[in-house]
């Protein structure tokens, strides 16, 4: 038995997050959940209610959260990500009343969910000085990148090769060319943050995102010492990975 209750943490209607926690008198271990979609606002995170629904009957505290997306007022540059750290934020708000253990909150996302939950990783332990974002005051103790955005300027060109006109242009408000400093603070590949355990776990057959989008990231991060785990699943695509009924689940749970 868990109880789910939907808060909001800002005041457009994408600001909130989906709060569901076991019934239970002791301190909770929370798992922050940021849904894919290519950060298009005609997806949301209805996504991740399988997955939210299993983690909170296994213990676990999750907070499901939306957040403001391109086709919104406010999505993309900068609100996407200011919106993702305020989210989690709130969670000290919600801490006393819930009974939140926040010393070991766990990030896990999905597809363009991935690329902001490795982002945060590099929010975690960058000197946050940039008047970009707002900080982000809860340390994150690991990530897990489900099937991950790990490289904007090459999921952009994947997209170019297909002839898709990409939705990272849209995202991050223009090409490499035009907005270079953007996609250095805005791309994981490019920020490749080393302390925070992340944990890539992404299918070899995932048309979406190329399972190379990890290996690639999950390299070079190994090269300079970072806090970083691959899984690679054979035989599995892009939203096998978070079906709780499927056996690539499990490989999740078990990084979690």
């Amino acid at each position: 038995m868990y109880s789910k209750l939907c808060i909001s943490y800002g005041e457009h209607p994408s600001q909130f997050g989906e709060l569901r926690k076991p019934k239970s008198s002791i301190l909770c271990p929370v798992v922050v959940l940021i849904h894919g979609g290519f950060w298009q606002s005609k997806y949301n995170l209805e996504e991740n209610h399988p997955i939210a629904d299993d983690l909170t009957r296994r213990g676990y505290a999750t907070w499901n959260i939306e957040y403001r997306r391109v086709g919104e007022a406010g999505g993309g540059w900068t609100g996407t990500f200011n919106d993702v750290i305020a989210a989690i934020n709130h969670l000290s708000n919600l801490k006393e009343s819930y009974l939140l253990d926040l010393s070991n909150v766990v990030i896990v996302g999905h597809s363009a969910g991935g690329h902001l939950a490795l982002w945060l990783a590099a929010r975690n332990e960058t000197v946050q000085s940039e008047s970009h974002f707002i900080e982000l005051d809860i340390p994150i103790k690991k990530v897990i990148s489900l099937a991950g955005v790990t490289d904007l300027k090459k999921m952009r060109k994947i997209h170019e090769e297909k002839g898709i006109k990409s939705p990272v242009d849209s995202f991050i408000g223009g090409t490499p060319q035009m907005v270079a400093e953007r996609y250095e603070n805005a791309s994981p590949m490019e920020l490749l943050p080393k302390k925070v355990e992340q944990i890539l776990i992404h299918g070899e057959l995932d048309r979406h995102v190329p399972v190379q989008q990890s290996k690639d990231y999950y390299n070079k991060l190994k090269e300079q010492e970072g806090n970083v785990s691959l899984v690679v699943l054979p035989d599995v695509e892009h939203f096998k990975i978070i079906d709780p009924t499927s056996i690539a689940w499990n490989s999740v749970i078990s990084s979690i």
